[in-house]
């Protein structure tokens, strides 16, 4: 089995990279291949909208989220870590989610999703709940720990010091790695959720 982890931060040793290893560790010791890709230091600019995707089956900005794409296609389960700066998650991680999650048109049903959100201080639960709408608008069952998924730190390695926060994604990813092993035993028995045709519907009335 494989994970994806995508690293929204700039810091190639920060507090998010160090949370993220610890599940690294666990994943590698449940036997589940893992790649991780930062991109919190890279030029990936937002969606605009143009649709192209829908005909080309790609994002027309052919960088970085057409390259993980096929990645994604390719894993049974999506990490997303992001460092906090104003209640939300990190920009560039966000641009990359929304052209990524918008022009792949794969089906990502039963995927597993996890987030975590590290902040020295606060702003973690509103950039938890935004990360995991990518996941429920896909049909990816997310994974849960024993806490919300917040690490805390504030300069590199400080939160090494976060035992709980630590812990909650060790425990994140034992729960995750257990989701997606079941997942693949009830896919071999049953078979993926009978899908219904697509309606789409708005708000506005002509």
């Amino acid at each position: 089995m494989k994970v994806l982890i995508l690293n929204g931060s700039p810091n190639e040793k920060g507090n998010t990279a160090l949370a993220l290893a610890e599940m690294e560790k666990i994943f590698a010791s449940q036997g589940i291949e893992v790649e991780t890709v930062r991109l919190g230091h890279m030029d990936i600019r937002g969606c605009t909208g143009c649709r192209s995707c829908v005909k080309n089956g790609k994002c027309v900005f052919d960088d970085i989220v057409n390259q993980l794409a096929a990645k994604l296609q390719a894993a049974d389960g999506l990490v997303l870590g992001s460092p906090v700066y104003y209640a939300a998650a990190n920009s560039t991680l966000t641009a990359c989610l929304d052209r990524l999650f918008f022009s792949a048109h794969f089906d990502m049903t039963m995927k597993v999703g996890a987030s975590v959100a590290v902040a020295r201080r606060g702003g973690c639960t509103a950039a938890f709940d935004q990360l995991n709408k990518y996941f429920t608008i896909s049909g990816m069952p997310v994974a849960s720990s024993q806490y919300w998924n917040i690490v805390h730190g504030c300069r590199p390695g400080e939160s090494a010091e976060d035992l709980e926060g630590m812990r909650t994604v060790r425990v994140l990813a034992r729960n995750m790695a257990f989701l997606m092993k079941s997942i693949q035993l009830g896919k071999e028995k049953f078979g993926l959720p009978e899908e219904e045709p697509r309606v789409m519907t708005n708000f506005i009335r002509n």
